[in-house]
């Protein structure tokens, strides 16, 4: 059987496609190398589990490496500092023979030590005791011990995995006395640094991390261009399609910002479900642009895990889902602060990401996304979409997307419905009302996004994927004929950018003496067709 395009749990070089984590490894083992602790947390589906056990193999020709997973230890085994030290010293000594077969007879003697205790249940047995016995291991090792944990989520709201983050802190302080691990790393989606730890200090209650020793990760886990090509060439080698690979990888790139779900996810659903479809008779039609753009169409309208739990976090924490909506819908502008919560938990959780000191989605598949979650609240008590419904079988013709005709019939609508509505309603909901009336034209063949440069609180620019057909909508506010002129050179600017004849310009007007309508334009050799509500 070949090799396949891997989204579930960790991935390997001989059975997926994957992007080559050398230059990504040789980074990480420079931390190593420092002997620094850290803490890999990322979003979920990053990555994470298949870079440790890549790194463990990288390792294991300079250290002894043990690696456990927390997601495999059971929900009772962090309820006492007993079970827990038990359950992590089993765990320890079976991953220690596990990763490194031959041992030296000292260090398999104090492997059994841990092994007795085990056995034996030793109620007396905690964080301390472990503690030694590690100790004892790191200082009779031939080479220098590394301690991999992945899944510490599991893990995190226990007090006593605090406690044993304490232990590993007060250890790595005085390790120039007493030999202990020469890195931990610690892998997640929640950020452990920033775990609490109460204690009573002078009849007070203070806090403090007891993971503050740990070192800033800032090695980039997302894919770059070039690796997504590279894991293009590997699969371009067994299926000779003849593919654009520098035009996917740009497009893979572009829509993902390089989110290592993504990528695989949507070259997996061209590869399995776009290829041999009636679109697409093979792999050569499917590895297109127009077979890229029917795979992000089918990714939005399926359910995974991942999108089940960034939808789960807008519930969970209402300001992070307000911080959203006010970015996507009123363009309003945020700047990067870390220690703002919803900031900080849209950062984690992979939402947002900085850039050029403010907050931006981070990525097109997400943003378009939240569009549809946040948009989908509206949908069974909105109007325009009612219309749009009403409408939608009129704008296909011969399996093309008639978007002056989506722009006709929404003036037409919206100036039935709001017209009469004031300055304050169009700034904050003409472009949403334009989304609703938009989707459920092209829901489930085409899909849309923000072109996230020129949104804000007087333009946005939507791109409308259809069947390979693209189609740039520039909404925006009116502010007088010299800034209407502006506008139309923007769009002109884009046209050139995405190779296009012909653009469309929705103007919100706020002049009671208005005219409303679309008409057409030439300029500079391009149609422009401009509405105005």
């Amino acid at each position: 059987m070949g090799k396949i395009f891997n989204v579930n749990a960790d991935c390997h070089p001989d059975l997926h496609y994957m992007v080559d984590l050398k230059d990504r490894l040789g980074k990480i083992k420079k931390m190593v190398d420092a002997g620094q602790y850290f803490t890999i947390n990322r979003a979920r589906q990053y990555g994470k589990t298949t870079t440790l056990l890549a790194l463990a193999e990288y390792l294991q020709k300079d250290y002894i490496v043990v690696s456990l997973d927390f997601q495999l230890f059971s929900a009772g085994t962090f309820k006492t500092e007993n079970t827990f030290s038990l359950s992590f010293a089993k765990a320890f000594a079976k991953a220690w023979k596990e990763y490194n077969t031959s041992c030296p007879d000292v260090i398999s003697q104090k492997l059994e030590l841990l092994n007795t205790a085990v056995f034996e249940k030793k109620e007396d047995f905690g964080l301390q005791e472990l503690f030694e016995h590690l100790c004892g291991l790191c200082r009779d090792s031939k080479s220098p011990v590394v301690l991999m944990i992945d899944e510490t989520d599991s893990a995190a709201d226990s007090p006593v995995f605090l406690d044993f983050l304490s232990q590993l802190r007060g250890y790595y302080i005085q390790r120039r006395r007493n030999p202990i691990f020469q890195s931990v790393i610690l892998a997640g989606v929640y950020d452990i640094k920033n775990l609490k730890h109460r204690f009573v200090k002078n009849s007070e209650r203070t806090y403090n991390s007891p993971w503050n020793i740990a070192a800033d990760f800032l090695i980039d886990m997302n894919f770059s261009k070039e690796e997504i090509a590279g894991m293009l060439i590997q699969y371009e080698a067994d299926y000779h399609t003849g593919m654009d690979i520098e035009l996917i990888a740009s497009l893979l790139y572009d829509y993902t910002s390089g989110y290592p779900f993504l990528v695989s996810k949507i070259c997996k659903l061209i590869d399995e479900h776009v290829a041999e479809s009636e679109n697409a008779p093979d792999k050569s039609t499917a590895w297109t642009k127009t077979g890229f753009l029917e795979s992000v169409s089918l990714l939005l309208t399926e359910k995974n895990t991942l999108f089940e739990s960034l939808a789960n976090k807008l519930t969970d924490y209402p300001e992070l889902r307000n911080m959203l909506y006010s970015m996507l819908f009123t363009g309003k502008t945020i700047p990067y602060t870390p220690l703002n919560p919803a900031i900080s938990i849209g950062e984690m959780f992979g939402f947002i990401k900085p850039q050029n000191d403010m907050i931006v989605i981070a990525n097109r598949i997400f943003e378009t996304l939240l569009y549809n979650l946040f948009l989908s609240d509206e949908l069974l008590d909105n109007k325009m979409y009612d219309a749009a419904l009403n409408d939608k079988n009129q704008f296909i013709q011969n399996g093309h997307l008639n978007m002056r005709m989506v722009l006709e019939k929404f003036v037409e609508h919206f100036d039935d419905l709001y017209g009469d509505q004031d300055q304050t309603f169009y700034e904050d909901d003409g472009r949403r009302y334009f989304l609703l009336y938009l989707r459920p034209i092209i829901n489930g063949t085409g899909n849309y996004y923000i072109e996230t440069q020129t949104r804000n609180k007087e333009r946005t620019d939507i791109i409308v994927d259809y069947r390979g057909e693209q189609f740039v909508i520039e909404l925006k506010l009116w502010r007088g004929n010299s800034y209407h002129t502006r506008g139309e050179t923007q769009l002109l600017d884009y046209l050139d950018y995405y190779h296009l004849d012909k653009g469309y310009m929705l103007s919100f007007n706020f002049n009671k003496k208005k005219q409303i309508g679309v008409q057409e334009i030439i300029l500079d050799g391009k149609i422009l067709v401009e509405a105005v509500v």
